[in-house]
Order: structure tokens, then sequence, then C-alpha cells
């Protein structure tokens, strides 16, 4: 049977579909409110009225005894009953720089013109045969390929420290030959895993070396799991398919603390007269690890504090091993003091204040991590959200790794950083300070008892001196 229908049919439907959408328009909200409200209610019923046994409300205290963090882990260690990976570092907030404050003078000393040239250069082992200089004491930290970044990822940030005139790190993994090449000013890690003893042509594309021993959410030996580093970081490792690779507990060579003097002559003959750093985790064996470092002759020697991150390390060596980077960068300095070793800090410097305060506590550069991982992803969150984490398109064993625009990436990652640095300088101008080197100790106030004791710094309600009167204006140079 066919149904024709006529112009008069099509209107007089088309009104009672109108009408139709009306109707559904003006009721839906009441009933949706209804239904809502109803469904409100009965919960609300069931949470005061069951028992806690039978109630949702019984996850609630144990909600206050832990938090939501240590929940979702604990169902993702009842999962597989395996050791849990967790990335970019612990949770816990430890003592740090929020208690200190800048002081600078008003009256008797006035803040620097804007148009005043800033020297925030650092030199990098300035004894060294070829000392390594770079144009803001922010370092972008080491970041491996393989087991965690991609080939994308590492090549943005090294154009980005391009930008920057600053380094980039290899981090522990397999060299990734582009990012070497587009580097200017590469540090290649000598690394705890087989292919960490590096090749002669690899360490002749670096502007320092750094012997990775530990840094602030991991040391000590590791397994990786085959899979996740399947592809082209296997075969620059040159790991046999389905091998799972382990770290060693030190460097390839040295296989007890009296294989260290040897391994360092071999190794400064192979760097050529380019400076050779060691990166340590924080320790209350702090003294005892730089005494070592003094005597083998190391360059330079990068703290990594206990807010430091590390990809897939187990929760443990995140939240419970360890020092604060503010105690290890105060204990480094006084045991240091007068020695010629450059000191660069790490592990928990997110604002351009944090960064100020330890260039003027005493470090000379700040390696950072989280802020150019980050960036890297910066304004390109859409081509994963809402269904993916935005650290997907940055992984390497992530598929979506490609979706990652390589050049904006790298435009992101020196952003960020020159706009750290450019609030430095404001702050330095405000400071009457011309040059990195001329902040101290003695431009910071401490807020609180326990800050000044840890730091040396004087406390902000103690007047600077009780009996000295300020200089006659005449006096003053």
């Amino acid at each position: 049977m066919q149904i024709t229908l006529n112009r008069e049919t099509l209107y007089q439907l088309g009104l009672f579909l109108i009408a139709l959408f009306g109707l559904i328009a003006i009721t839906a909200r009441p009933v949706l409110r209804y239904c809502i409200k109803q469904i409100a209610n009965d919960a609300v019923h069931k949470i005061l009225t069951e028992k806690y046994a039978d109630n949702l409300a019984e996850f609630l205290p144990s909600l206050k005894r832990i938090s939501v963090l240590h929940a979702i882990e604990m169902s993702l260690r009842a999962e597989e009953g395996k050791v849990i990976t967790r990335p970019l570092g612990t949770p816990k907030h430890f003592l740090g720089f929020e208690n200190l404050m800048f002081q600078p003078h008003q009256m008797t000393k006035f803040p620097l013109p804007v148009s005043t040239q800033l020297d925030m250069t650092v030199v990098i082992a300035p004894k060294a045969e070829k000392p390594l200089t770079i144009q803001i004491p922010l370092m972008i930290g080491a970041m491996a390929y393989g087991l965690a970044l991609s080939e994308e990822a590492k090549i943005a940030l090294a154009k980005a420290a391009n930008i920057l005139q600053t380094t980039t790190c290899s981090g522990e993994g397999p060299v990734l030959p582009e990012e070497e090449a587009i580097a200017a000013k590469y540090v290649l890690q000598i690394s705890r895993w087989s292919w960490g003893e590096r090749t002669d042509e690899q360490i002749a594309g670096a502007s320092m070396l750094e012997v990775q021993m530990g840094q602030g959410a991991d040391m000590g030996a590791a397994r990786f799991e085959a899979e996740e580093m399947a592809g082209r970081a296997q075969q620059l490792g040159q790991i046999a398919p389905g091998e799972s690779p382990a770290s060693f507990p030190a460097s390839p060579g040295v296989q007890t603390p009296e294989d260290w003097p040897d391994f360092m002559s071999k190794l400064r003959k192979r760097a050529n007269g380019i400076p050779i750093a060691l990166k340590i985790m924080a320790t209350d064996h702090l003294e005892d690890d730089l005494a070592v470092a003094l005597d083998l002759g190391f360059d330079a020697v990068i703290i990594d504090g206990a807010q430091g991150g590390a990809h897939a390390t187990a929760p443990i060596k995140q939240d419970d091993f360890g020092i604060p980077s503010l105690y290890a960068l105060i204990r480094a300095k006084r045991y240091l003091q007068n020695r010629d070793i450059t000191l660069i800090v790490a592990g928990g410097y997110f604002t351009p204040g944090q960064c100020l305060k330890a260039l003027a506590l005493g470090a000379d550069a700040i390696y950072l991590a989280t802020i150019p991982l980050f960036s890297l992803a910066h304004n390109q969150g859409e081509k994963v959200l809402p269904w993916e984490p935005l650290t997907t398109l940055l992984y390497y064993p992530s598929p979506s790794k490609t979706k990652l625009s390589i050049d904006t990436a790298a435009t992101y990652v020196a952003n960020s950083l020159t706009s750290m640095s450019l609030e430095m300088e404001e702050a330095m101008l405000a400071l009457g300070k011309a040059s990195l080197k001329e902040l101290s100790p003695d431009d910071l106030a401490a807020l609180d008892p326990y800050t000044a004791e840890v730091t040396g710094v004087k406390l902000a309600f103690t007047p600077k001196s009780r009996n000295k009167k300020v200089k006659p204006l005449h006096t003053i140079k």
C-alpha cells in the first residue's frame, strides 16, 4: 500500500511535530526535576537511616583516615599483585620556600631602573677545560627517552633548550640521535643501565656528562617491562626482543665503591675536557656522598630533593625516601663552601620565587622537569582529552604520542621558562641586584623560627639590629 502525502497533510504533520516538541520542552524540565528529587530523597533517606554495614557512607570514615589517592592505589595493588608505578612524584608536602620572603631596601638603597642589563648567565664548572655557559639559571631536567618520553617530546625539549640557550638532558634512557644532534647544549647521563656507559661518539656530542646514581624519587636497581620499550628505544638500547631491561646498582664498570677512582679516570679521558657532574638523591648521608664527589674530582653536583618526580617508580620510593630539597640545599652549600664545584638543585621547584630563593641560598642553577613536561602539552589537550590524560601525548608507549606538534610544544616550553626568568629579573630589579652573583641569604627573612633555624636566615619579627641607628643621609655613599 502506498501512502501519498499532499501539502495539507505535510503542513498538519509539521504543526503536530512543533506542538509535540513544544510540549516536551515545557514538561521536560519539571519531569526531570521531579525524577532527580525523588532519586536524591531516596539516596539521602538511605544514607541517614540504613545501618553502616549496608550504607554507602560506610566508606567515608575510611576516606577521612586515608586519602582518595591511597584508596585508588590500594585497589591498583589488589588488581594484579605487582609493584605499582606512579608517575610525576610524591603528593606529599614538605617544608619549602613559602616562609622565606625577599627583603628589598627602599630609603637607603633604591631599586634598579628597568633599563638595567641584568646578568642571568651561569658558568657551570668554571675551572674545567671546557666550561658550560648557560644564559638563564634554569636547566631542562633529565627525562629519559624510551623509559619515559617519546621521540617527539624529546626533540621538542631540545629545540626549546636552544631557544633558551640552556641545557637539556638525555635522561637515563638510550640516546636519541636526533635529540643530541639538535641540542646545542646537551647533558648526557652516564646511567645505570646496560646502555649507560655510552659510546665515544655520543660523549663527543655532549656539553657535560652526568653520572646518575639517584634522583629525588628513585634510586637503586629497577626493572622495566619489555613491552613498554618495544620499538626504536629497544633497538637503540640494544635490548633483545621480549627482554625486560634491568638497571645496575651503579654505573657500568663500578662493582664496588673501590672502583670509583678508576672509573672516573677513564671517564675523564673520554670526556675530553667537558665537565662531569654527579647526580644523587638527597639523603641524610649527603655529606658522605659529597666528600666522595670532591675526592673523585667531579666538576658539579646535582642534588635532587624528595619532591623530585620520576616516571614509573614505586610510591614507597617517592613518599618515604630522601630528604626535602630545602634541607639538602642548605646542607650541601654549607659543606661545599669555598669549593670549586658547581651546585645544581632539583626537586619540587615550580615557581620563579622558589627558584630565585634557592639561588639566593647558594644554588648555582635549577633543574626543572615537571614544568617543561606540562608545557609540552599546553594547548594540545583537545587531541586526547577527556578520555586520556595530557601525558599520553608525551609518553613513549602511548599511541597518542604522534599527535604532539613538536614545534608548538617547543615554543610553549621556551615560553614557560622565559616567563619564569623574566619574573626573576623583575624581582632582582626590585632588590637592586644586577647579577645573580649578588644574591645572598641576606636578601631573605624567615616568617617562622623553624625555617629560620633550617636556613640560617634571620627571623622577620626580630629587628635587624636593636641598637644600630640608620646612618645620616649625608654619610651614605
